[in-house]
């Protein structure tokens, strides 16, 4: 029994520094003892001081609320009472506790001293997955309630249930994972290791656990499904009167019907069929459908494939407990990726052997340690891992280039999702994974029967991804200070120790490696030396400062390439051969066996890059395109060399080919053309002529509740500088904030221009009661910037390529998206001149057959992010004017939903922004 007190407290403050003199306005505190909540205490102080607007958005705590409350020095000394011989416990000690320490000494009492402990630092470690570790949605994921986030008294509450949940999760954990936690939880941030101490007592003696263990590591024991497949509904199904009786409001759609009867039948026959589904139609539902009863009629499998991680998840755990409830039966969902998203518990067992890593690292191991006691699919994308913890991760995924002994096989969570995906009805996967395979060979698809490209127009992006090569300078750098040379005291200097000492290398051998190495890092310098004075040659006066350039256009000497490929390559052959002596040692220390695992990490980091040289710079690919990239003001630590094919059919044809005309073949998208080029996605795909592309539209009232407006008196982009169009882009997005009170997207194509933006809207302060959430300037992950700009009322998201599709802010969350200029590819973009140079030899103008039908099919996924449902309202801003000016404006203009389209002025779309919301 945890007899210790614990004092969890929250504060709500006009601001984030006490230094500048902000003060705390709320404070609240919840006592803890024999893990039990034994008192609570909450106030409000008056802070003698303004409350910041947009501090009152947040915290729905109002002047008034304040007025008539006392200082915070009449609240001191008892304050001070309740934390005596406690531990300090919040949600960010980091914050709190600085606060409190300074309120007190203002007070004139002593600085409070103790243990703390972080419940961030304590959710971030005991629920690894977790999306986010903000209060209200770690709070929201674990079932916690929160009825008002950022009350003191609410947050306080919230925090005290979160950390005895915390408490009461760690107590279920295996003696073995305890263990290990304890060892490591000195270095971290706060008092944790109190925790693990006093648990791992209480363990310690437990009998046996229904836990797995992998050389002694714990693992959630994992099983197989029954693999029954008997048909529970023969013959036709009344799909309408199910899903009626699963969702009571539901909603008749006629187009989400008609596709999954299309659907239906392509899959009954075999067929090859592309079908464009608007947004708001149900379109997953639609295949999603048709596919398992297909699999669960036939015996056969259907296989999903999406774009993103999100998308895959979502499929499986979302809409595959929907369709089992419709279809009535059990339904097997399988989730298979590719082999890197695994881990390899050999390599992890022998990282836990190491001492000495940094706070990330370290605390990435315990994250996983955690994690396995949990995971069904081994999957590291699962893991919230900091940016350093990612090295952590990198080094404990499955690799092609180490085969599993029969015992790893066993426990291996690759293997075991290939296993389960055996007894699928429907296989869900990524494009990646997809695009690796050869469909008409593959073991893993051997009973598949059809295949659905759901997100099919990214398909082209992801085989261009899938074959891309890089050559970036500080990533080789990094290898080569982490290798070393003997002097340097780094990892080769380990290695030579060990093989000095146990004898499965020669010394010669050894210098020879070294030697070899010492070549190779020289002539890497050599040629970076050189590809740095050319691309400074290049650019000489340029007023960018970060350039790019084909790499065709560049003159380099390709001898001295080779000569370094060679002697990198025999460097590689020699290392191999000196890691397969080293492996066949019997006896050896938990240090020696770290340092080779280290070395034949590296040893393989250098043989993909090895690979990348080669493809990038001694033998390219005719449809294959390649560039150099770097600030001229940090050369040539800015470096980076991009290798691309800039036609992805015959990838795609590879792949698919083998199969088509045998099996079907779904195409789906809610951007699969556009106007003036129904074919341009299908094309780049290699999908036959003879297949039609098939449209299925919402209802005609869906998009009632948007409106596109384009703004007239916007200076014309072509014709003025960059500063002088910024200035007016920053008006017309101050303008719009102000009238729609926040709850913008303002998409930009260009990053430089996001920042300048922004910046010049925050020197403005006309926006400072809002929340400014941008791209590239903001911390956080894409998912994160769009949780952030949701959790707040009065807030604006500028983003750029990425938010302009699979972003999904639905209701009144979203009222407007500013475009702020058409969403055309730079023309100096290296992969958009090779297409254009290839397009034009054969007497096609790029533009309107390459640079417009993208850009058209940009905007048309813009706009998808306003209206996700027929309830949905929103304004669509266009300040670019080329859309109206230029012939080919009316492209853009096609290729939007029938909806009102208002030319005007900016004085006058606010004007009617604010009548129209007047009127709702």
């Amino acid at each position: 029994m945890n007899t210790q007190k614990y004092v969890v407290v929250d504060i709500e403050t006009t601001g984030h520094s006490p230094a500048k003199g902000d003060r705390i306005i709320q404070i609240a505190m919840v006592t803890i003892e024999n893990n039990k909540i034994t008192d609570t205490y909450t106030e409000f102080i008056n802070p003698g001081r303004k409350i910041p607007a947009f501090i009152q958005d947040l915290t729905n705590i109002k002047e008034q609320d304040v007025a008539d409350a006392l200082p915070f020095e009449a609240h001191a000394a008892l304050i001070f009472e309740k934390l005596q011989n406690a531990i300090f416990v919040a949600h960010n000690t980091n914050f709190d506790l600085p606060f409190l320490q300074a309120e007190l000494s203002g007070s004139g009492l002593p600085k409070w001293y103790g243990l703390t402990m972080d419940t961030v630092e304590m959710s971030r470690l005991m629920y690894p997955t977790a999306y986010s570790y903000k209060l209200q949605d770690i709070a929201a994921e674990l079932g916690i309630p929160l009825k008002s986030a950022h009350r003191a008294d609410d947050d306080a509450l919230a925090t005290a249930h979160l950390f005895l949940k915390a408490i009461e999760d760690l107590g279920k954990l295996p003696y073995d994972t305890l263990a290990q936690l304890h060892k490591r939880s000195f270095q971290l941030k706060s008092d944790l290791s109190r925790l693990f101490f006093e648990l791992t007592q209480q363990k310690r003696n437990a009998q046996m656990d229904d836990f797995a263990r992998f050389n002694g590591l714990p693992l959630k024991r994992r099983k197989l499904e029954s693999n029954d497949t008997s048909n529970s509904h023969a013959g036709a199904i009344d799909w309408e009167q199910r899903l009626e009786a699963v969702f009571p409001q539901f909603e008749r759609r006629q187009s989400q019907f008609d596709m999954m009867a299309s659907i239906q039948k392509a899959l009954k026959h075999g067929e090859e069929r592309v079908i464009e589904a608007s947004t708001g139609m149900g379109k997953t539902i639609a295949y999603l459908l048709p596919a398992v009863n297909h699999a669960i009629e036939t015996g056969k499998q259907v296989l999903i494939s999406t774009y993103t991680t999100h998308l895959q998840d979502q499929l499986v755990q979302k809409e595959g407990k929907i369709v089992e409830q419709i279809v009535g039966a059990p339904v097997r969902l399988v989730l298979v990726k590719g082999l890197s998203h695994y881990i390899d518990l050999s390599r992890f067992n022998e990282l836990l052997q190491g001492e000495d890593e940094s706070y990330d690292e370290t605390f990435t191991i315990m994250q996983v340690l955690i994690w396995l006691t949990s995971t069904e699919t081994g999957d590291l994308n699962e893991l919230n891992a900091s940016s350093g913890g990612q090295f952590v991760l990198d080094k404990i995924r499955r690799s092609h280039l180490r085969r599993l002994t029969r015992d790893e096989k066993a426990y291996d969570f690759y293997e075991f999702a290939l296993e389960r995906s055996k007894q699928a009805h429907v296989i869900v996967t990524n494009h990646s994974f997809l695009l690796n395979q050869r469909l008409s060979s593959s073991n893993i698809l051997a009973n598949t029967d059809a295949f659905i490209w759901d997100e099919a127009h990214q398909v082209v992006q992801a085989a261009v991804s899938q074959h891309e090569k890089t050559f970036v300078y500080t990533q080789w750098k990094y290898i080569f200070g982490q290798l070393g040379t003997y002097d340097d005291q780094q990892l080769f200097a380990k290695l030579y120790k060990t093989a000095e000492k146990t004898g499965f290398s020669s010394i010669p051998e050894m210098l020879q490696l070294e030697s070899l190495f010492i070549k190779f890092v020289s002539l890497f310098d050599e040629i970076s030396a050189m590809l740095t004075a050319e691309f400074l040659a290049k650019f000489r006066g340029s007023r960018h400062k970060k350039c790019a350039s084909l790499l065709s256009e560049m003159p380099y000497d390709k001898a001295r390439f080779m000569d370094l490929l060679r002697y990198l390559n025999e460097w590689i052959d020699m290392s191999q051969l000196i890691l397969q002596k080293a492996e066949r040692l019997t006896e050896t220390s938990i240090q020696d066996k770290l340092v080779i695992t280290d070395w034949r990490y590296w040893t393989e980091e250098l043989m993909v890059k090895a690979v990348e040289f080669s493809e990038i710079f001694v033998f390219p690919l005719e449809d294959e395109v390649s560039w150099i990239e770097g600030d001229l003001r940090s050369l040539p630590t800015s470096l980076s060399l991009y290798k691309q094919p800039f036609e992805v059919t015959s990838i795609v044809q590879k792949v698919i080919g083998p199969v088509r005309g045998e099996k079907a073949i779904i195409w789906l998208s809610g951007t699969m053309s556009v106007p003036s080029n129904e074919r341009f996605i299908v094309n780049q795909l290699g999908i036959p002529q003879d297949v039609p592309i098939t449209k299925f539209e919402p209802p005609k009232e869906f998009y009632q509740g948007a409106r596109v407006f384009i703004v007239e008196d916007m200076p014309d982009i072509q014709q003025v500088s960059q500063s002088d169009y910024i200035e007016s882009v920053a008006d017309a997005v101050i303008q719009t904030v102000l009238v729609t009170e926040g709850r913008c997207f303002v998409l930009f194509t260009s990053q430089d221009m996001l920042r300048k933006t922004v910046d010049l809207i925050q020197d403005t302060g006309l926006l400072d009661d809002y929340m400014l959430f941008a791209q590239g300037i903001s911390s956080g992950s894409r998912m994160r910037l769009l949780k952030s700009f949701q959790r707040f009322q009065k807030s604006v998201l500028f983003g750029t390529n990425s938010f302009w599709e699979g972003v999904d802010v639905p209701g009144d969350a979203l009222r407007a998206v500013v475009v702020v200029r058409l969403p055309f590819t730079s023309p100096d973009e290296p992969i958009f001149k090779a297409r254009s140079e290839v397009i034009s030899k054969e007497g096609i103008n790029p533009f309107l057959h390459y640079a417009l039908p993208e850009a058209v099919l940009r905007l048309r996924q813009g706009f998808g992010r306003l209206i996700r449902s027929k309830n949905d309202q929103g304004m669509f801003i266009v300040l670019d004017r080329r859309i109206e000016t230029k012939s080919y404006g009316i492209e853009f203009l096609n290729a939007l939903p029938k909806v009102k389209v208002s030319k005007v002025s900016l004085e006058k779309m606010v004007t009617d922004i604010e009548d129209w919301y007047n009127k709702q």
